[in-house]
């Protein structure tokens, strides 16, 4: 079934809504995370700052995320067609914007992406003070997923540029293993759409299994760590998701060389790809950007209220004190229904009150819990 103007139109203007609400999220969750990290800084919660640590790379996530949302607008065959902002190129420049559409998206926004995700949920795994807690953690491990990407890069760079010689060679290899764009003529007008090379595809799946594999043997490590049955929610939500979007992902992107760019079922799989990735990077940005940030500026506002009434009750003591003429020095303890943290223990290992960096504590969701109850 040939593609329609009309259905070029509305798979084009469908993708650049989405990306714009994934912008959109992502800002707002940048914000939020500044806020944080400042008001923490500003306040001196010393218990909130294990769960503000990763702030950087969060927001590398969410770079990350918005560089392949570009990338996914870049790859539109409705921007090339006539009247477009690419139909202004030579064919040249069209096939050149899709090579590197492939090394952006397939050799480094996705595979970034999915490694930044690993070093989030291993952070609480690892030891106290070479791991969230220390200051050089955000730049050793922004530097660690450039570094663990970069063959990747360099892999889809090569089969990208070695693909027309191996075609030439090989006569009996079938294009769509190599052709990254396909020249098509629409009203006596010739334009490049861009296609999916197989052999880059399968590597990409390559990549796609051992990321599913590692993040099943990390989710079961973290599941041991969970505080309560909220956060094995969002574990499972985050690790099943990951799990089957990406390789669901590399199957459609398969799949679609079997259909020609200008045909309508080839834009389906293009489009359905690119849905189940968003709705993979949608699902990490919630569990775990937005949903730690609101609840520690949750309990932020909770310790921030608590302090006010400590400093209310000690005022009242010592007023007392004064009127009695005695000295008192009371201590402060521990309320019911106030917050407690975990301890962590530094014994070169990794911690066994290490928390899971999706959430805050049992203590302070169960007390919420039985607030809104009552």
């Amino acid at each position: 079934m040939p593609l329609t103007r009309y259905s070029a139109e509305t798979f084009g203007v469908l993708t650049i809504c989405l990306v714009a609400l994934l912008i959109l999220l992502g800002l707002v969750c940048i914000g939020y995370s500044f806020y944080l990290h400042s008001r923490v800084l500003r306040q001196g919660f010393i218990q909130l700052s294990y769960f503000t640590g990763p702030w950087i790379i969060r927001i590398t996530f969410i770079l990350f995320a918005i560089w392949w949302g570009f990338g996914e607008i870049t790859r539109l065959n409705f921007l090339r067609r006539q009247g477009r902002v690419l139909n202004a190129l030579n064919l040249k420049w069209q096939e050149n914007i899709c090579k590197c559409y492939i090394v952006s998206n397939l050799g480094f926004a996705e595979p970034c992406l999915f490694l930044t995700l690993v070093f989030l949920l291993r952070a609480p795994l690892q030891n106290i003070d070479t791991g969230i807690l220390s200051r050089k953690w955000n730049g050793k491990t922004a530097g660690y997923v450039l570094l663990y990407c970069f063959p990747l890069s360099v892999l889809q760079l090569i089969l990208i540029l070695i693909g027309p010689e191996l075609h030439k060679e090989r006569r009996e290899l079938p294009p769509y293993f190599t052709r990254t764009a396909t020249r098509v003529m629409e009203n006596s007008d010739s334009i490049a759409l861009c296609t999916y090379p197989l052999l880059n595809t399968i590597l990409l799946g390559v990549f796609a299994t051992v990321m599913s594999v590692y993040l099943f043997w990390l989710g079961r490590r973290i599941l041991n760590l969970v505080i309560n049955k909220g956060l094995q929610k969002r574990v499972y939500t985050l690790i099943l998701s990951v799990s089957s979007f990406l390789p669901l992902r590399v199957l459609l992107l398969g799949l679609s060389v079997l259909s020609k760019p200008e045909q309508f079922v080839f834009e389906v799989l293009a489009f359905s790809a690119f849905v189940v990735l968003l709705c993979c990077v949608g699902v990490c940005i919630c569990m775990l950007i937005c949903c730690p940030v609101v609840d520690c500026i949750a309990l932020g506002n909770l310790l921030d209220v608590e302090g006010r009434s400590d400093d209310q009750n000690d005022a009242a003591v010592s007023l007392i004190g004064n009127q009695n003429h005695l000295v008192s020095s009371p201590e402060r303890n521990s309320r019911n229904g106030s917050i407690s943290f975990r301890t962590f223990e530094k014994d070169g290992t990794a911690a066994t009150g290490a928390l899971v960096e999706l959430s805050l504590t049992s203590s302070f969701m169960d007390s919420k819990s039985k607030q809104e109850t009552e």
